[in-house]
């Protein structure tokens, strides 16, 4: 897969210079920035959450991909704004606007601006195996039902 639609929901992404198409901002980078679509600065609130749209619509269409909305790296060490789902999952046949749940995990509130970029999107692939129904696995693995906790630190 090479190509994936974009669609251009609201106008100012192309009439407004601080917003940008999706692009990649090095040749190395694996995703692209999605930019808050927003009118004015939003204060989001110590704890609180809110859902933030991007103003694009993207449509993979192959169900053997499917997108991810990844938090910003930067953002989230140094100001404490990840999401709040923590990782968005978009279907590949996903045609509505991306949205971003912007979470402030931090004790001080955070202004995020029009245009700013608050998360990341890339595409990745997804398995599809088909599901067999067993009463016992064919064989056993080394760590077996070995769960929480069970390779080191409680």
């Amino acid at each position: 897969m090479q190509a994936v639609q974009v669609k251009v929901l609201n106008p100012k992404i192309v009439e407004d210079k601080a917003f940008s198409l999706p692009t990649r901002a090095t040749d190395g980078s694996a995703g692209i920035d999605l930019r808050a679509c927003i009118d004015a600065p939003l204060t989001i609130k110590a704890g609180e959450t809110h859902l933030v749209g991007t103003g694009l619509a993207v449509y993979i269409e192959d169900p053997n991909y499917a997108g991810m909305i990844l938090p910003r790296s930067g953002l989230g060490h140094k100001h404490g704004i990840v999401l709040g789902n923590l990782v968005g999952l978009i279907d590949a046949d996903y045609q509505g606007e991306l949205m971003v749940s912007i979470w402030n995990r931090s004790a001080a509130d955070f202004v995020l601006n029009p245009a700013e970029r608050m998360a990341q999107y890339i595409v990745v692939p997804v398995a599809r195996p088909e599901f067999t129904v067993v009463s016992e696995f064919s064989d056993t693995s080394a760590r077996g039902a070995g769960g929480f906790g069970h390779s080191g630190r409680q």
